[in-house]
């Protein structure tokens, strides 16, 4: 069953970068066909392509992103722990990290609300209202958004919504999300979004099934989405449509193997604890008050794997003051596992995040083209809160108070 949803999983995606490649060229996101005559305002696009490490940009197979790169700039980019999708995402359009802007997880929990529990599918306002992202600030400032996915985005916060928004579904093909932004591109001024975000999930689950290492299967998935990226490039040149293009990733993507799991049945029995998350790093609670056998057992010394207490995580990984950081938080080396049973469709070498921020393995990707940027290449390495300041300033929109600011990008932006 797994292998056959595997077959279709990769025979869509090769069909799709075909389909792609047959509408998409590598010309410059600055460039403008004679035909085009609309006088129109820059828009900025910021774009997530999940999982995409810097170094897929090296691999020969992403023409219409190294040509963006080429033109424009990028950068390496320092991720938020932990490395995982909602945190980060969060972290993009918020400027804070994930103490300071309560989306801790994927799954998380929260002693206002016992017996409950975040997952990726929560829309309740209760979990993400410690921080407004830049679309809710941009509405509220007169700044039309329109959100082709994000985590997030689907969420109202102050009674407020992007102008146009969709319901995430990972059903929905790349294409179609593309043609959705066109559409929105298509509109009168009045109605045309200044600022829009566009998510693509497909390399990151090419990543988990087959791993970063190069590969037919995963270079199929960059390749598409790399052409996806061309298609949108070029539909908006013929609409004569300036763009400033913010293309990031959220983590990046550690190789896993089944021989490298640490199971926490050999640390402490299963029905003396609860486990709110485990597999790249592990949050555990206490079942009551008493925390000794907890502590006892996974405070000590362990192969392969180091835990704290919240109040305790070392400081450089600014993580442990917001309350729905687990009580203990267990973090493998990079490429280890934490499980209580090893899930089955774990069989053989794949790919996962979540580990410390600083490894390389985790490092994401950034990349900026278009008439408000500058052509300078690879520009130094950056946190990932900075990424807010840089939207804020290219839509126009008086930033939050945030973890980061504009600095990093004074290579980038044009006077």
């Amino acid at each position: 069953m797994i292998r056959h949803i595997l077959q279709l999983f990769i025979t869509g995606l090769l069909l799709a970068g075909c389909a792609a490649t047959q509408s998409s060229g590598t010309a410059g996101a600055g460039d403008t066909p004679l035909s085009a005559q609309q006088n129109r305002e820059t828009v900025t696009i910021l774009i997530s392509i999940d999982g995409f490490r810097p170094d897929y940009l090296n691999r020969g197979i992403t023409p219409n992103l190294s040509t963006l790169a080429a033109s424009g700039v990028y950068a390496d980019m320092r991720s938020s722990f932990p490395t995982k999708t909602f945190p980060n995402h969060w972290t993009l359009v918020t400027g804070k990290r994930p103490d300071n802007h309560g989306i801790v997880g994927n799954s998380m929990e929260d002693k206002a609300r016992p017996g409950e529990r975040f997952t990726m599918s929560n829309k309740d306002p209760f979990w993400w209202n410690q921080a407004e992202p830049i679309w809710i600030t941009a509405e509220k400032q007169g700044v039309r958004s329109a959100t082709m996915f994000w985590p997030g985005s689907e969420v109202e916060l102050d009674g407020t919504r992007p102008g146009d928004w969709w319901p995430f579904s990972q059903a929905l093909s790349n294409d179609r999300r593309i043609n959705a932004v066109v559409d929105w591109m298509r509109r009168p001024a009045a109605t045309r979004p200044q600022l829009i975000t566009l998510y693509f999930d497909t390399v990151d689950t090419a990543g988990h099934f087959f791993g970063p290492a190069p590969g037919e299967k995963l270079h199929a998935a960059i390749g598409a989405v790399d052409q996806n990226i061309g298609v949108l490039k070029n539909q908006l040149l013929e609409l004569g449509q300036p763009v400033n293009f913010i293309i990031t990733s959220d983590h990046g993507m550690a190789e896993t193997h089944p021989d490298r799991v640490i199971y926490l049945d050999n640390i402490l029995p299963r029905d003396q604890y609860r486990l709110v998350v485990d597999g790249n790093y592990a949050g555990i609670e206490p079942l009551t008050d008493d925390m000794s056998a907890i502590n006892t057992a996974f405070l000590k010394p362990h192969e392969n794997m180091e835990c704290w207490k919240r109040e305790d995580i070392p400081a450089r990984f600014q993580y442990g003051k917001n309350p729905r950081v687990p009580s203990i938080l267990c973090l493998p080396e990079t490429g280890w596992v934490i499980y209580q049973d090893k899930p089955q469709w774990m069989t053989g070498i794949g790919g996962g995040h979540g580990y410390d921020h600083l490894h390389p393995d985790m490092i994401a990707f950034f990349l900026a083209n278009g008439p408000d940027i500058q052509s300078n290449g690879k520009i130094e390495t950056f946190d990932n809160v900075d990424i807010y300041s840089l939207i804020a300033h290219l839509v126009d929109v008086k930033p939050n108070a945030s973890d980061g600011d504009i600095s990093s990008f004074e290579q980038a932006l044009k006077p």
